[in-house]
């Protein structure tokens, strides 16, 4: 391969795609698309689609599948052709490669086999809801997929119930209601909670409420669409009265009152309510 021909020199580029809206694309994703020798794709007719959108020509490039069905029959093709001076682009079904993605066992490999390993980034479901859900950013842990069993469900909720970060997991709709409920009882029903569905798509919808006022919107009526559930967080230890205090009244020093109860509750993973009422007695208190 002529590296000036195409543009990129050999190896493997991670390309992440749209989760609905065709628009959310980097310009550099669309450039590594254009150029690339070799298209992969965990399906190859969502890539195609997306590309004839953009008005990224296939030409006589090959388009080839990449999934977990087919990944050791694959990508010893995919590393021949790196190692003849290819350059190939692999991009999930939607959102970042390597996030609940087949494409970890190609990465490794190129990088086991020196092949240059790089990402054009972009969007990911995750990070998209953490920035519209409401709850505490500063740390989270993306647990992916629960078991589908209700008693392994359970098992691996109730193993994070003591992680002080929010929580965050991918579900299928079928599924959300059975999950959700499993949650409550694992990690507390009073936990707050939020249902992202459909992200940037025309129907998105964000739901925020207690594992149980969730469970029980979605016990009998399962929503449509990709869904991201995420889960406030834990608290290792109960804060004490006089640590709550000291919390809201820093807080109150750069915000409302009402900022100030909705920042503490969260932070701690605590109801809302009595935060809030002891912020208004700290407010009024302090004149």
């Amino acid at each position: 391969m002529n590296p000036e021909r195409s543009g990129l020199v050999p190896g493997l580029y991670l390309v992440s795609t749209p989760i609905g809206n065709a628009r959310d694309i980097t310009l550099r994703a669309i450039d590594v698309l254009r150029a690339a020798d070799v298209l992969a794709a965990e399906d190859t007719r969502s890539l195609k689609r997306l590309m004839e959108i953009l008005g990224i020509p296939l030409g006589e490039r090959p388009c080839l599948a990449y999934h977990d069905h087919n990944g050791a029959k694959m990508r010893p093709r995919l590393m021949a052709l790196m190692a003849e001076g290819k350059s190939v682009a692999y991009a999930s079904e939607a959102g970042t490669p390597m996030i609940s993605d087949p494409g970890f066992d190609l990465a490794r490999a190129a990088r086991e086999e020196g092949h240059l390993v790089t990402a054009a980034p972009g969007v990911s479901a995750v990070i998209t809801a953490l920035t519209l859900a409401g709850l505490p950013t500063d740390r989270f842990l993306f647990a992916g997929f629960l078991p589908n069993a209700k008693g392994a469900r359970r098992n691996a909720l109730a193993a994070l119930k003591q992680e002080v970060a929010t929580l965050a997991f991918y579900e299928s709709p079928k599924r959300l209601g059975a999950m959700l409920a499993d949650a409550a009882t694992a990690l507390g029903g009073e936990r707050r909670a939020a249902v992202c569905r459909e992200l940037t798509k025309r129907f998105e919808e964000v739901r925020e409420g207690t594992l149980d006022e969730l469970a029980g919107i979605y016990a009998e009526t399962p929503p449509k669409g990709e869904i991201v559930v995420l889960i406030g967080k834990g608290s290792s230890e109960k804060i004490s009265e006089s640590d709550l205090e000291a919390e809201l009244l820093a807080a109150l020093g750069e915000m409302s009152v009402r900022d100030a109860a909705d920042y503490v509750a969260q932070a701690n993973g605590i109801a809302r309510r009595p935060v809030y009422q002891l912020a208004l007695k700290l407010a009024k208190e302090r004149g």
